[in-house]
């Protein structure tokens, strides 16, 4: 059977141990001619240098690849900005592009077909890798988003900040929107790898190679760059890479940090940065370490969260020790005009805190808080942070929609994991605490801060013994996936009629091989 944590990761792959770390504006590529252009063209594509060296490792058969090209976009006097979306799981996504005409900016649709899913342009680029021989090895298409981990300024005069998220977002199967860009005078990297294919993983054996990259004529011509720019050659020189443990282990970092899920989380960093308390440094992820007076009543208008349950995903079957499981991931967002903010304070000498739901005006400005529950400590080994006890809970329901198994998940660490609408009004682009490690606190705080900005999800895969739902001695038939956000009401909405969603699961086999169907939802099969 498949392993869904294995099957994401793979699925995101993005190689970067062993990057070239080139200045940008200095190579001999092309930048160095954008940057110094009075007027530089709307959009250049360049390679950062002329020669990288890509590191293969072979471990127990299980190849990993670490390459990478080099290849950026540079955005020129405007930025690069798209905004994607569907107003339905059934409906095509509509995409426009942002831009500016005589001082002011509009939207303008992109022709049909470019954005097909929520990965980024589609056919962005072709690569083609050809032998010492000149012979054709490889050749595949890549997208193209723009909202690059790493970037910078390409040039003095660009703007010092860049808005635009860290990442493309099209993993989560029920995205709603998305906004990708590249801020102007600023790069963004370009994919340089195919899909991950776990028949045919990615691989070049030991040798030296040349690629060519070339932007698809379509885009070349719609983004303005110029003709001299649309293709970039970069020579490949594939080594073997170190086989021990250690060297195998900073490559799997390398893939892991971007996607890895670990705990029951869609996180970004590696787990060893779990100890790292960054709501100690960011101001609007520090809890106060007096606790508030909480308001004698809810506010009946004004900004207030909206969270929404999405379908059950990523399902699958499992045996472990003789018994059946089915583990899923779960997503809960905020689809509404403020944050989700919930502080806990301590109480003194315990591992429990007391909750707070923080209220905003429409400026921001904050108007009050009111109890929502409790934060508990777990000291389990994987976890060591705080748990907000009345966010979620999930349960499979029989055929008649009555509980059958309800997960032993039943405790948070919120963290923004998943951009789900980033074209709502208000949706915070680049959100602080994106994992475990910024927004969870330890176990020698006395305050904790935990935040679901809007058009933000969090996602949890229940793929622990306790979490997923054991179906050993369940008979076959037809069950649905709950996925149930604010279980009690303890906090305040916009609207609770939408935080339940089911998602159709069918049970087959025998008790010694079972079997399990997940009907498309919404046209969706993910």
């Amino acid at each position: 059977m498949t392993d869904p944590l294995k099957k994401r990761r793979r699925r995101s792959r993005l190689m970067t141990y062993g990057a070239v770390a080139a200045a940008l504006g200095l190579t001999a590529a092309g930048v160095g001619v954008a940057q110094a252009a009075a007027t530089p063209p709307p959009l250049s594509f360049v390679a950062a240098t002329g020669q990288v060296t890509a590191e293969r490792y072979d471990y127990d058969g299980e190849i990993y690849l670490s390459m990478d090209l080099g290849l950026h976009v540079i955005a020129g006097k405007d930025p690069l900005e798209i905004w994607a979306k569907r107003t339905g799981y059934d409906k095509p996504i509509k995409a426009e592009r942002v831009v500016v005409q005589n001082g002011k900016k509009k939207k303008v649709a992109l022709p049909a077909g470019m954005v097909p899913d929520f990965n980024g342009l589609k056919d962005f680029t072709t690569i083609s890798i050809a032998d010492s021989a000149g012979k054709v090895v490889k050749e595949y298409t890549t997208p193209f988003c723009g909202n690059s981990y790493s970037s910078g300024r390409t040039r003095p005069d660009a703007p010092a900040a860049n808005p635009y998220p860290q990442g493309c977002g099209g993993y989560n199967p029920f995205t709603l929107g998305a906004v990708w860009g590249v801020q102007a005078g600023w790069d963004a990297t370009v994919n340089d790898q195919p899909e991950y294919d776990e028949a045919e993983p990615f691989d070049l054996p030991v040798g030296q190679y040349t690629a060519t990259a070339t932007v698809n004529p379509v885009y070349k011509q719609l983004f303005g760059i110029p003709a001299e720019q649309g293709t970039a050659k970069v020579g490949v020189t594939v080594v073997d890479g170190e086989t021990d443990r250690a060297g195998l282990a900073r490559i799997k970092a390398a893939d892991a940090g971007r996607t890895e899920k670990t705990d029951e989380h869609s996180i970004h960093t590696a787990e060893g940065d779990a100890k790292r308390q960054v709501s100690a440094f960011v101001p609007e992820l520090r809890a106060p370490a007096k606790r508030p007076t909480p308001l004698k009543a809810t506010p009946t208008g004004g900004p207030r969260p909206d969270l929404r349950s999405l379908p059950a995903w990523e399902i699958a079957l499992e045996q472990e020790d003789g018994k059946w499981y089915v583990n899923f991931g779960a997503t809960v967002w905020n689809a509404g005009t403020s944050p989700l903010l919930v502080d806990g304070f301590r109480r003194t000498g315990t591992e429990l805190m007391d909750a707070y739901q923080y209220f905003f005006d429409a400026k921001g400005n904050q108007v009050g808080s009111r109890p929502a529950g409790t934060m508990e400590w777990d000291n389990r080994e994987g976890h060591l942070h705080w748990h907000f006890t009345d966010f979620a809970q999930y349960n499979l329901l029989d055929s008649t929609q009555k509980l059958s198994v309800r997960s032993g998940k039943e405790a948070f660490c919120l963290a923004n994991t998943d951009a789900v609408d980033f074209t709502i009004p208000g949706a915070k682009w680049r959100p602080e605490n994106t994992d475990l490690s910024t927004s969870c606190g330890a176990n020698t705080v006395i305050a904790v801060r935990e935040v679901l900005d809007i058009g933000n999800g969090d996602t949890y895969s229940q793929y622990r013994p306790g979490q997923s739902f054991e179906v050993t001695d369940l008979p076959n038939g037809t069950y649905y996936i709950q996925t149930l956000a604010n279980p009690e009401n303890k906090l305040a909405e916009l609207d609770t009629t939408n935080n339940s969603a089911l998602r159709q699961i069918i049970l087959g086999g025998t008790p010694e091989a079972r079997t399990l169907t997940v009907p498309p939802v919404h046209g969706i099969k993910g």
